[in-house]
């Protein structure tokens, strides 16, 4: 039994577990525990009211199953006594081997999510890359892994689907893929910013890579994501030869760039071991009832990526048996697998998982604990790695926690939750003066630092929805530039390019149709809804009925204050323009004052009352003597007057 091997085995008659059902009112179990082979197989353990509580596998489904019915007193486990007293009823599929009992169980855990189970936090999340089957395939985040004919690259972490679009970005820089989700037919008649930027070769224009050019970049990409950089670098420069020979000087160009760009990205990766191998190296922390499986991943030698996973369900179990469930769980659906896997400490089922991991990989491949060395070194940094994420995540999920992010993804049928969301509100005033303003919210709460507020320069007359779409373009295009200079590996720190989970736009059908036209010129991949202020409805892409949400409804509130704090951080930068403008009316009427020492008296005092209250050295020390007694001179003259 997992949590305690003492297996009662015959050391328990069917006579004495018999009592212990008697007690429990359900002879039915009795006759079902007879009738149990001893074959191996997957079980599930039911509740009262017929959910899978538990899921296991056993060499021996007559001696593992009937451990759960003898008295719970004799179970060192406080979590398989709890569960013990929950079991009202069980059922088993019986296999032909421990490999085929091991398959299921993990398929049927990420079916059920029985609640004493050790599980892959939201595992039907998990996100992975791919490159679609298609005549122009394109490279896309999806969630789901279908036998399409598509190349898959996961799972990456759920939480973490920005490790996705850094490495889909990388791949477009380096091999030109659309992921833009049009029909290619080769008809338009220009093609969208990504071309103009270098980040696809145009393959929807007449003049753009043909199916053949681009067939090729898609095999490089795969080739690259596949871990296979000598051969693809190989590959590049016999195609930059023959380039050259054929005279096509650009092309041979182009092909030097990137062959100079993937061998400076293999050059920062740390060579992680003096042979050739491909390594999964397994690192695990954990914390009451979650843990954390650190994966670093080594191809030929070298450390070419790393996640982390977060598990559910783990407090009171022994971490031997975490760790399997998780390679259980995490190589059912791996797309790729190593030639050895290496693990902090012997775990469950080992011997059993290292031959379903050949089975599945057509080639031996081993599961094996080192104690001293670089393996053993490699491996202790994958556990450092996984206690300090684990702690930075509980403290992270804080906010997460709240009901109305929860209840927010819920209502808007969102993969995971907006743990970041910016909310953009346009607000007109006098003089025909126009502002633009983003707030952010992070875990339901305002992060004030990541405000950001936009004066109208290009937009002419009260278009709203005009006004919204340059204020987006100016946010998008700051965050591709900022990007840009992160993928070069400049050491900035990053504003603009970390992009939101969810788009909240102040207004109806219109204000939100603006929008989802600049993403998709963008083509930035985010949801977004608008708010309308009166009816507080909400308009969605997909629903040709906006979403009336009950008043005490907590993802209203949310969105309410998102909406208002937008709303007031525009009338604050309105409010500092215009204090701006009334100074620089006074002051333009003394002589010897030009724009600088304007800006510089702005940014001192703020304001004209600011200025008539300060003395005549704070005045001169922004400005210099001579000015400054000028300045004083004027503004006592002008309250004289206002005085009389």
């Amino acid at each position: 039994m997992k949590g305690n091997d003492r297996g009662t085995g015959d050391g328990v008659t069917l006579e004495e577990e018999g009592r212990v059902l008697t007690q429990r009112k359900d002879n039915q179990l009795v006759e079902k525990l007879k009738l149990l082979p001893q074959k191996p197989g997957v079980y599930l353990l039911r509740d009262g009211s017929g959910k899978v509580i538990y899921v296991g596998k056993a060499a021996s489904l007559r001696n593992r199953v009937r451990q759960y019915f003898q008295s719970p007193l004799s179970v060192e486990s406080p979590r398989i006594r709890h569960l013990m007293t929950k079991i009202k009823d069980f059922e088993y599929v019986t296999c032909d081997n421990e490999v085929e009992a091991l398959i299921l169980e993990a398929n049927l855990i990420k079916r059920h999510r029985p609640f004493y189970n050790v599980r892959m936090a939201d595992d039907k999340a998990y996100p992975y890359l791919k490159i679609t089957n298609e005549k122009y395939p394109k490279v896309v985040m999806t969630r789901r892994v279908l036998q399409d004919g598509a190349h898959y690259f996961g799972p990456y972490p759920y939480h973490e689907p920005k490790l996705v679009g850094r490495s889909i970005r990388l791949v477009r820089k380096l091999f030109k893929l659309r992921s833009c989700n049009i029909e290619i037919t080769r008809d338009l008649p220009r093609p969208c910013l990504d071309y103009s930027i270098g980040q696809c070769t145009a393959p929807c224009v007449p003049w753009g890579a043909t199916e053949e050019e681009y067939r090729r970049q898609v095999e490089q990409a795969v080739l690259f994501l596949q871990g296979k950089q000598e051969h693809l670098i190989e590959e590049l420069k016999a195609q930059m030869h023959e380039a050259a020979e054929r005279l096509e000087f650009e092309r041979a160009a182009q092909l030097r760039d990137q062959i100079q760009a993937l061998e400076a990205i293999f050059a920062k990766q740390r060579v992680a071991s003096t042979g050739l191998e491909d390594r999964d190296v397994l690192g695990m922390a954990q914390s009451g009832d979650r843990a954390c499986v650190q994966m670093f991943y080594i191809r030929a030698g070298k450390l070419v990526g790393q996640d982390h996973f977060l598990l559910d369900g783990a407090r009171g179990v022994p971490s031997r048996e975490i760790l399997s469930a998780f390679a259980k769980q995490y190589y059912e659906s791996a797309t790729s697998l190593p030639e050895e896997v290496l693990l902090p400490e012997e775990i469950d089922d080992q011997e059993v998982i290292a031959q379903w991991l050949s089975q599945r990989a057509g080639r031996k491949v081993k599961v094996v604990v080192p104690h001293r060395g670089e393996k053993r070194r490699l491996v202790e940094m994958a556990s450092e790695n996984a206690t300090f994420f684990l702690s930075q995540e509980r403290a992270r999920l804080e906010g997460l926690e709240g009901l109305s992010v929860r209840e927010l993804q819920e209502i808007l049928g969102l993969e995971t939750p907006p743990f970041r969301i910016e909310g953009y509100d346009i607000s007109h005033f006098q003089a025909g003066e126009s502002v633009g303003s983003m707030v952010v919210f992070e875990g339901g709460k305002p992060k004030k630092a990541d405000y950001r507020r936009f004066a109208i320069k290009y937009t002419e007359g009260p278009d709203d929805y005009a006004m919204i779409q340059e204020v987006l373009r100016r946010r998008f295009a700051r965050a591709r530039e900022e990007q840009e200079k992160l993928d070069r590996g400049e050491p900035i720190q990053p504003k603009w390019a970390i992009l939101p989970d969810l788009i909240v736009v102040d207004g109806g059908k219109g204000q939100l149709h603006a929008t989802l036209e600049v993403l998709f010129e963008y083509n930035v991949n985010v949801p977004a809804i608008g708010l309308a202020k009166r009816e507080e409805l909400i308009f969605t892409k997909d629903r040709s009925d906006p979403i009336a949400l009950p008043r005490d409804s907590h993802a209203l509130r949310l969105l309410q204050r998102l909406r208002d704090e937008a709303h007031r951080f525009a009338n604050a930068y309105h409010q500092k323009l215009r204090a701006r403008r009334i100074v620089f009316s006074v002051l333009d009427e003394i002589p010897g004052i030009g724009e600088k020492r304007k800006r510089d008296l702005i940014r001192r005092f703020g304001s004209v009352q600011r200025i008539r209250e300060a003395s005549l050295e704070e005045i001169a020390s922004v400005v210099g003597p001579k000015v400054a007694e000028r300045i004083v001179a004027y503004l006592q003259g002008q309250s004289a007057v206002q005085d009389s």
